[in-house]
């Protein structure tokens, strides 16, 4: 298999709102039901603030501190599997408050990157309880430059734009993106990836939490913006194989980042 390739796990479950045991637990499950099979995936992927979901209210009680407990079960995990995690995002506590941070650990266990969210969402209350990031998600798989963002971020394409600038061939998107907005996410997604030739990721949750729905529809995308592989609406365990070297053979085809005028906008 060329070092390009990266066979895919994304995990689209549920998330028990301010239960962070119910989820670990949950999360440790479907770890190990997705290194299964014939085949284990190179990479796994989750869902956006999976160890508390948007029970904001309690955040600052439950959210995990420094993402201690975090970083030690999916630390060890990808040790004892080598498989890299891109470990969806949790409430993490820290000095300055609560983060929704990414960590991403390479197949020894050690975390490769971190990132937090830097744009909030009002329509969830994120900027009353949630501290924005300050850095972008920059991270490298299979010898290659990559890029994360997290749900809202979705909407803001200049970021998307940075970061392939920067050289990332593929976006990973954790994501609780809830009804009534599938056409939204869908489309959201396919233009990052079409406008910037790159694969997108996205992994979302499903299942009810207080008053929200949410459609799960995880994705896989190529440079193309054609749809790999997408989940229904229940917990499932998306499985797909990306080659990183489709990106060069599009970008060469249509050279948008060649034919750009950034002096005039």
């Amino acid at each position: 298999m060329s070092e390009r390739k990266l066979r895919l796990a994304i995990i689209q479950m549920h998330v028990d709102a301010g239960n962070p045991d119910a989820n670990f637990a949950r999360l440790e499950r479907k770890l190990n039901e997705a290194v299964q099979g014939a085949e284990k995936p190179d990479l796994i992927m989750f869902p956006e603030m999976w160890n508390t979901g948007y029970a904001l209210e309690q955040i600052e009680q439950i959210a995990d501190i420094e993402g201690e407990r975090t970083k030690a079960m999916l630390s060890d995990f990808a040790r004892s599997n080598q498989v890299q995690i891109i470990g969806g995002s949790i409430a993490e506590k820290r000095e300055g408050g609560v983060y929704n941070t990414i960590y991403a650990f390479d197949a020894n266990g050690e975390v490769m990157a971190d990132y937090s969210k830097i744009h909030l969402f009002r329509l969830m209350d994120e900027e009353k309880h949630l501290q924005a990031g300050d850095k972008l998600g920059q991270l490298e798989v299979a010898g290659a430059q990559a890029g994360m963002m997290i749900c809202y971020d979705i909407r803001f394409p200049e970021l998307a734009r940075k970061l392939a600038l920067g050289g990332a061939k593929v976006l990973f998107v954790p994501a609780q993106w809830p009804n009534p907005r599938l056409h939204h996410w869908r489309t959201l997604l396919m233009a990052r990836a079409i406008e910037n030739q790159m694969f997108v990721i996205a992994c979302n949750r499903c299942g009810t939490s207080g008053t929200s729905t949410f459609f799960g529809h995880s994705l896989v995308i190529d440079p193309w913006g054609e749809i790999i592989a997408e989940a229904g609406e229940e917990e499932v365990i998306v499985r797909a194989e990306i080659d990183l070297d489709t990106v060069d053979a599009v970008r060469a085809k249509i050279p948008v980042f060649e034919d750009r005028r950034p002096s005039l906008y």
